[in-house]
């Protein structure tokens, strides 16, 4: 069992947490990992992008001229592609770029992630995270205390709103719960700040 260093909220060492080696010290999939971060990326992408093909650009009701006699090409409508404003060929149209893996290789890739962060040493255990109103600056004192400094992704306990609110405007801070948490989000932080609870919970989950 991996042991991390457990603090209160001051920065003050409070002891240790025993985490759970199923979860939080398996041997890093890598490839599953790049997998599963091409696909958050994916997901994220607006896909809203549109062309207007001949059967959307206006004009173009009547035949230019007659078909046979003029000694020119046939022509059925100047909204043809090859026609000046006319409609685009195979052109984008709106899509969704989402897809998933299945839950199994999901999990794989967040146990791969967390036990990256904790071989690392980028794993940073808080008892609490408590607030008695949201307060940014109080937040910031926090991270001060437990010498973060860097871009951190916090995953706290479900139902504190006080933390959560506290810690939205903070510069390279991204706030997720034990059950929101993406490998895309771990993966872009230096270093994770989980509450004591979350633990639980995300050993609850994935073991």
């Amino acid at each position: 069992m991996a042991n991390v260093k457990l603090f209160d909220q001051t920065g003050k060492e409070t002891g240790e947490v025993v985490l759970n080696d199923a979860v939080f010290g398996i041997e890093p999939n890598e490839s599953v990992v790049f997998d599963v971060v091409i696909s958050q990326r994916a997901s994220l992408r607006q896909g809203t992008h549109a062309v207007k093909n001949r059967s959307a650009v206006s004009g173009g009701g009547r035949k230019p001229w007659r078909q046979k006699g003029t000694g020119r090409a046939r022509q059925g409508s100047i909204r043809s592609p090859q026609w000046r404003g006319g409609g685009v060929v195979f052109g984008p149209t709106p899509r969704s770029y989402a897809y998933k893996f299945p839950q199994k290789v999901r999990r794989l890739a967040l146990k791969s992630v967390y036990s990256q962060k904790v071989a690392d040493n980028k794993f940073v255990a808080v008892e609490a995270l408590s607030f008695e109103a949201p307060k940014t600056a109080e937040f910031v004192k926090v991270l001060s205390a437990l010498a973060i400094d860097s871009k951190v992704l916090v995953i706290l306990d479900e139902g504190n709103k006080n933390a959560e609110l506290s810690a939205r405007n903070v510069k390279n801070v991204k706030v997720a719960t034990a059950t929101t948490a993406s490998v895309l989000d771990i993966v872009n932080s230096d270093k994770v700040l989980v509450v004591k609870d979350a633990i639980s919970t995300i050993e609850e989950v994935l073991a």
